[in-house]
């Protein structure tokens, strides 16, 4: 498994960089990778999203192929996007094409990222249910931290995690983020700490090794 970091990134880039990467992976042509960014302001809509999620929003939007609603992505966020091959079976948390188990392993990685700033993030994570995916991502108590949604393709996954990491009065305005009104998201900032970008990948990154592996 490598890293790629890949800074302030325009979504459309990435997403064309995450498909040529999805291939590569495909084929056994590439290492799985776990690659981290960030995004200039943008709402990107999932398969699940309806006209009722736009409230207001002005700046760009992109359609894209995961599951889920409405979200948005800027730059108090990090963003993670783990391209991984789902059909290996050595790994200690996933079974081989268990999609709801990959939610799990997502919301795990950024729990132990950052469970050392908020420790209550652990409480709950246990007694989700499977069928309970609005409550998909990562919580502190009713507020969200983190959101999360995948897409596969040959057996490879794309898109994945933002993780809110400071106060921005501006992020989820407009819209119904993933179903929920601005007033469900929170950050790091409001919970414990600011983190900045670079802190929020060396953590995520360490994380990440120990989740996929």
């Amino acid at each position: 498994m490598r890293f790629e970091n890949w800074g302030l990134i325009d979504y459309q880039q990435a997403l064309d960089r995450q498909m040529k990467l999805v291939d590569l992976v495909a084929s056994r042509q590439a290492d799985e990778t776990v690659i981290l960014c960030q995004h200039p302001p943008v709402v990107t809509l999932g398969k699940s999203s309806d006209e009722s999620d736009l409230q207001g929003w002005q700046g760009a939007t992109v359609e894209i192929s995961r599951g889920g609603r409405a979200t948005y992505h800027g730059p108090s966020q990090i963003v993670v996007y783990p391209i991984l091959n789902l059909d290996r079976s050595d790994r200690r948390c996933l079974k081989p094409r268990d999609l709801h188990g990959l939610l799990r392993c997502y919301e795990q990685m950024v729990i132990d990222a950052f469970c050392d700033l908020v420790p209550d993030l652990r409480a709950g994570l246990g007694e989700k249910s499977d069928a309970d995916l609005s409550m998909t991502g990562v919580w502190m108590g009713q507020s969200k931290l983190a959101s999360i949604g995948i897409a596969v393709r040959r057996w490879v996954s794309y898109h994945g995690i933002a993780v809110n990491l400071t106060k921005d009065p501006l992020a989820f305005s407009g819209i119904k983020a993933c179903g929920f009104g601005p007033d469900k998201m929170t950050s790091l900032q409001a919970l414990s700490r600011p983190v900045d970008y670079f802190e929020a990948a060396y953590r995520l990154q360490q994380a990440a090794r120990q989740a996929f592996y």
